[in-house]
């Protein structure tokens, strides 16, 4: 690997961040895209294609606000939108989670978000990579590392590129993600059918992919990565480098912000009321 350049205005001697040729063998994705909230942090970005146009169908009766009281006994349910319709009622619902702004502009820029949802947590409770499902992410900046006495680090400035993403997930409201989530549950129960197979259960596997996170290793100390032959690098830690690509993707945010989302799954993990993990 050729020597990085100096950064500007760096003393001499100074670690040198450098634009990385080889991202890592695993790219962002949701990291954490599990859980409620995680659902909603995790799906931004803008779509590759513009969405196909729609025929104008009836209004449909709104769904109920996550900070509304229960319905009085006898009270008939307000329905909820069909699948392929929802975004709209799942942005009305979910948008207040967060007191940061970002969080409704993820939303208003993404589609599909229920069956996005559902896909991205099937893949995490796999270990496997939900990067098909939210191939439309993509942090801002290069990837860089940091060489020292010829050993190669992940440069904070990588980590850097997700505090937004920590933040907002970090200031969700965990009660108010709690009462969304139930209202949205029927269709997330009938988009999980579309890829799940039979007998399956969402809530076995929404626990089994935040157990799966909540299992990660986040080390204290930098993270070392090697120059693999190809275009990747790779994790000098064994134990970091055999874990599941979807761990690997919650160490990619770095170790505060890995800790971070972390700390917010067990709040949710406790809120939710889900199964035991089954994995």
């Amino acid at each position: 690997m050729s020597d990085p350049q100096q950064p500007q205005g760096a003393p001499a001697g100074a670690p040198k961040p450098s634009p990385s040729r080889k991202p890592l063998v695993v790219g962002m994705a949701a990291l954490a895209v599990v859980g409620l909230g995680l659902l909603w942090l995790v799906l931004r970005g803008k779509p590759e294609v513009p969405a196909p146009a729609t025929t104008p169908s009836a209004p449909v009766a709104a769904a109920p606000s996550p900070d509304a009281q229960p319905a009085a006994p006898g009270t008939p349910a307000v329905p909820l939108p069909p699948l392929g319709q929802s975004d709209a009622r799942v942005r009305e619902l979910v948008g207040p989670l967060s007191p940061l702004p970002e969080l409704g502009k993820w939303l208003a820029s993404t589609e599909d978000l229920v069956r996005r949802f559902a896909t991205a947590a099937s893949n995490v409770s796999d270990g496997e990579s939900p990067r098909a499902a939210l191939s439309f992410m993509a942090p801002q900046g290069t990837f860089q590392v940091v060489e020292r006495e010829g050993r190669t680090f992940i440069a904070p400035e990588s980590f850097a590129r997700y505090d937004a993403v920590s933040r907002v997930f970090s200031s969700l409201d965990t009660q108010a993600s709690v009462r969304a989530y139930q209202t949205l549950k029927p269709l997330i129960d009938t988009a999980y059918k579309e890829i799940s197979r039979p007998g399956q259960r969402f809530e076995q596997t929404l626990a089994n992919a935040i157990q799966r996170l909540l299992d990660t290793p986040v080390p204290e100390a930098e993270l070392e990565v090697v120059d693999t032959p190809g275009v990747n690098y790779a994790y000098a830690a064994p134990e970091l480098e055999q874990l599941s690509a979807a761990q690997k993707h919650l160490l990619r945010l770095g170790p505060a912000n890995a800790r971070a989302v972390q700390a917010k799954l067990r709040e949710l993990q406790g809120a939710l009321a889900l199964p035991r993990a089954s994995r």
